[in-house]
């Protein structure tokens, strides 16, 4: 006698003759104990019980996240004799490809720096030997800047430090929800920066 199908819930078809697949709340996940956030929620619910707080919920781990992540970040880079900061710089020349040179003005605007921050940065970089600083010859009022040999050297190490310490925290996701989380993080930083893409007006 033949079995009726399984039904595989709403929004979530599955192909004829295909065997069921687990779905996304039955995936093996970690459970968290209970955070800090956990707790202000409940404070909230205790005195507010009327708030919705979901958006505090994402909202304050994605804070708390950002802030261990770059506890964690500063010292991986520190291994290198180098900052968040100044990693940043290196990095922008890394990845501007051969010969590894951009203005200052170019830095500040991909870093999102004032023109002093960014000398700040470039002094020490410069006095560490790790890129340096030249008359554009293109604009007699303007500089370049270079990685040096030492500065690829060392960013390309960086780079790998940093990362290791990325995918160590990443590791309780499978390759599906860390590629899920990305594009929700997406969603939620192009309606922060408000670069959304807004639906058709209607006619």
């Amino acid at each position: 006698m033949n079995q009726p199908p399984t039904d595989p819930g709403p929004g979530r078809p599955s192909p004829v003759g295909a065997a069921p697949s687990a779905t996304p709340e039955s995936a093996s996940v970690p459970d968290a104990a209970p955070d800090a956030v956990d707790a202000i929620i409940d404070q909230w619910a205790r005195v507010r019980p009327e708030l919705d707080t979901r958006a505090m919920e994402v909202f304050g781990r994605i804070y708390r996240l950002a802030r261990a992540m770059g506890e964690r970040g500063e010292k991986a880079y520190a291994r290198y004799g180098i900052g968040r900061g100044e990693f940043d710089v290196l990095g922008t020349l890394r990845r501007a490809g051969e010969p590894y040179t951009l203005s200052p003005r170019q830095l500040s605007s991909t870093l999102m720096l004032t023109s002093g921050g960014m000398t700040g940065r470039l002094d020490k970089l410069e006095r560490a030997g790790l890129l340096r600083r030249a008359p554009d010859p293109h604009d007699r009022r303007g500089l370049r800047v270079t990685l040096t040999d030492e500065g690829l050297a060392l960013v390309d190490q960086a780079v790998v430090a940093g990362l290791d310490v990325q995918k160590d925290v990443l590791s309780p996701l499978d390759e599906r929800r860390a590629a899920e989380l990305a594009e929700l993080l997406r969603v939620l930083l192009a309606e922060a920066e408000g670069t959304a893409q807004q639906p058709p007006r209607a006619e």
